[in-house]
């Protein structure tokens, strides 16, 4: 008899999260872990980074899914921390965070208004 034999899979009882108030869903790991997950939503696998893709495995248990490019059909579980509004959303992909850094300062300097112009020396 293994070490978790008998243990919920997906447990049943709702759990609060603490930053925001809203329900999650506690699914035990392979790593004999929990993690908690966003409750009734299972997106597309190709939309969720690599490592964010929780797959239900047959035994009730999930993992992380990161099979690059995902299977299309494959539909996947997010944690809860992800949808969280109560909680910055964590750096994604660096490249893209870099990228709206760089957009946010050339809009800063698009809406700056222009220098005055250099005066001539005029002689």
């Amino acid at each position: 008899m293994g070490a978790d034999e008998g243990l919920p899979r997906i447990d049943t009882t709702v759990f609060t999260c603490p930053y925001c108030g809203l329900p999650q869903e506690r699914a035990a790991t392979l790593d004999h872990d929990w993690v908690m997950l966003e409750p009734g939503i299972q997106p597309p696998a190709h939309t969720v980074p690599a490592q964010h893709r929780w797959i239900t495995l047959p035994d009730g248990r999930v993992t992380v899914y990161e099979v690059c490019p995902p299977v299309t059909e494959q539909r996947c579980r997010v944690a809860h921390e992800l949808a969280c509004p109560a909680r910055e959303l964590p750096n994604l992909w660096p490249w893209l965070t870099a990228l709206r850094e760089e957009n946010k300062r050339a809009s800063k300097r698009r809406d700056e208004p222009d220098p005055p112009a250099a005066l001539s020396a005029a002689g």
